[in-house]
């Protein structure tokens, strides 16, 4: 049964007199520790010195320290890394100064899905992850609303690890948008799933398919860039504020019939399947240890395809053609 949590279910003075420690000061990283900061809580920052972010966190008032020094400092410890260098802090800094009482915080769980990081069991383990980038939930914040979240408890040591979740939540003012239930698992794989058959593999490839099909039959690859990659976002926009069928009734009656008629021609039988086995290479671990083994080799196929897919010819016009629309630099 679907679980949501909201401010009457979270109690912020249970963090009052603990500390949090924020493992990386990127966009999610800073978004969090200002809103927790603004919340009234203790808040302790760790970045690289000399990186920009680094500088980031002093203008924002922030005396930024070592990963060692933040996870000694902190009761709750927020790693907010890139998922490739987690296991790796955590097991230099992290570890060797984690005691029984303290909790772990993560907003995804890849690391602890996959085993690269084994907590000892005294320790609390759980996850809150926003569904948006920091910088939106740091403006939600700022307006008095908040991000829509995903709690979940991998290892409740203390018997009062949810508690201390939905309070760490509440601090984001996630729980005035709602606090969805979850599992480590179910959050991963998703996300994963999300990720690569949809959101960042489905569409990229699509659309660069749809440019690809236009130009080799003649069209102008300005054209092509407009009509399959441009448009996209008023799509995505009409999806996201009203959904597929609220944006069939935003387009043209030809535009939707040749959604309804055409989609299905484009995703088959064949692509469900396909979907599936990425499923499947996500669920048993597969996908996760090429991409820890890519980590680890010195990411030769990886920069490779970047560059493969920074040399394609939509790259080169649709530079052109962003110089063109002013309103949309920032």
């Amino acid at each position: 049964m679907l679980k949501i949590y909201y401010d009457k279910d979270a109690d912020l003075e249970i963090l009052k007199d603990k500390t949090i420690a924020i493992i990386g000061y990127g966009i999610q990283g800073r978004g969090q520790a200002l809103c927790l900061r603004d919340s009234g809580l203790r808040v302790v920052v760790s970045e690289m010195a000399g990186t920009p972010n680094y500088e980031l966190a002093k203008q924002d008032g922030f005396v930024p320290v070592s990963a060692e020094e933040a996870a000694k400092a902190g009761d709750i410890i927020q790693i907010l890394t890139q998922d490739h260098v987690q296991a790796k802090v955590y097991k230099e800094s992290i570890k060797p100064n984690l005691k029984k009482g303290k909790a772990l915080c993560f907003s995804h769980g890849f690391n602890i899905r996959f085993k690269q990081i084994k907590p000892p069991k005294n320790v609390d383990v759980f996850m809150v992850a926003p569904k948006g980038p920091g910088a939106l939930v740091r403006r939600m914040y700022e307006e008095g609303k908040g991000v829509p979240s995903l709690v979940a408890i991998y290892q409740d040591a203390t018997g009062d690890a949810l508690k201390i979740a939905l309070a760490y939540a509440k601090g984001l003012r996630a729980t005035r948008a709602g606090v969805i239930e979850t599992t480590f698992d179910e959050e991963t794989e998703t996300d994963l799933f999300g990720e690569q058959a949809v959101l960042c593999g489905g569409v990229t490839e699509m659309i660069k398919a749809g440019f690809d099909t236009l130009v080799d039959a003649g069209y102008q690859p300005e054209i092509a860039y407009f009509e399959v990659l441009h448009e996209l976002k008023l799509i995505t926009d009409l999806i996201q504020e009203t959904g597929i069928s609220g944006m069939r009734r935003r387009v043209s009656n030809t535009a939707c019939y040749g959604d309804l008629t055409r989609g299905p021609m484009i995703i088959t039988e064949k692509t469900r399947k396909t979907m599936q086995k990425i499923l499947k290479s996500i669920k048993t671990g597969k996908f996760a240890r090429e991409w820890i083994k890519e980590n680890e080799t010195g990411r030769v196929n990886f920069d490779r395809l970047m560059q493969a897919g920074d040399t394609h010819k939509i790259e080169e016009v649709g530079k052109k053609l962003r110089e063109m629309m002013p309103w949309m630099k920032k």
